[in-house]
Parts: C-alpha cells; sequence; structure tokens
C-alpha cells in the first residue's frame, strides 16, 4: 500500500495553565491571530496556514499528569529575521532558553519560553 501524501504538520494543541497570557505572547508578541474560542477554556489561533490550539489545563498540571512536549517552532524567512525576533523578545522580557545561533545544516534559530514555560524555537531553514 502506498503512503498517503500530507500537507505537513499545521497543528499544535497545548494545555496552558495561564491560558489568557499565552494567548497574548502569540498573538501580541508573535502576531497570531484568534480565529476562534467556543469557550473560555479553548482558544484556536492561526499565522496563516498553521493552527495553534490553546486549552486550559487542570491545576494541577506535571509531566506525570499531561502529555509532555519537547518545544514547537515558528518558521522565519531569513538568518537576520532571528536576530530580529530576538532582540524584540528580549525587549518584551521573554525569557530566553538559548541565543541566536548557527547550525550545521544551514539553519539558525534561538529558544525561548512561553508564560506557561513551554519551549518555543524560531528558526530560519533554508527550504530547497
Amino acid at each position: 500500500m502506498q503512503r498517503p501524501s500530507h500537507l505537513g504538520l499545521r497543528h499544535l494543541a497545548l494545555h496552558a495553565v495561564n491560558l489568557e497570557k499565552c494567548r497574548d505572547f502569540y498573538c501580541d508578541l508573535l502576531g497570531m491571530q484568534v480565529v476562534w474560542q467556543p469557550d473560555p477554556d479553548n482558544i484556536y489561533l492561526s499565522s496563516g496556514e498553521d493552527n495553534l490550539a490553546l486549552h486550559r489545563a487542570t491545576k494541577p498540571f506535571t509531566a506525570e499528569t499531561a502529555q509532555h512536549l519537547d518545544h514547537l517552532g515558528f518558521f522565519l524567512k531569513s538568518k537576520e529575521d532571528v536576530d530580529r525576533w530576538y532582540d524584540f523578545l528580549v525587549a518584551h522580557d521573554v525569557k530566553i532558553i538559548a541565543k541566536p545561533k548557527d547550525h550545521r545544516d544551514g539553519t539558525r534559530s534561538f529558544y525561548c519560553e512561553d508564560p506557561d514555560g513551554n519551549v518555543v524555537q524560531m528558526i530560519y531553514y533554508p527550504l530547497p
């Protein structure tokens, strides 16, 4: 049987203890838009062809009680954009995990945290 094609990873769902602060981070700082909020505990965001779902987490929220996510990433158009984003997020007191760095595969990225401590990678990835 031949593997069917798909459009790529374009949806991610996160449990958010600080739902409103996470919404503000992804909208106000990263430029996503709320596309649907069916109730006070669920918010769906997009930056175009993607979808990020934020679901209010029940407390206490630990790795033992819910699925763990390593990180999520946002692709950038150029290596210079990595540094622009870094400066922008530092200016907004976002916690930085790793400063901008060039990688052997031609990518450049850095890591920060959203208000819930989820690791976010801002990455330039040279597409073929």
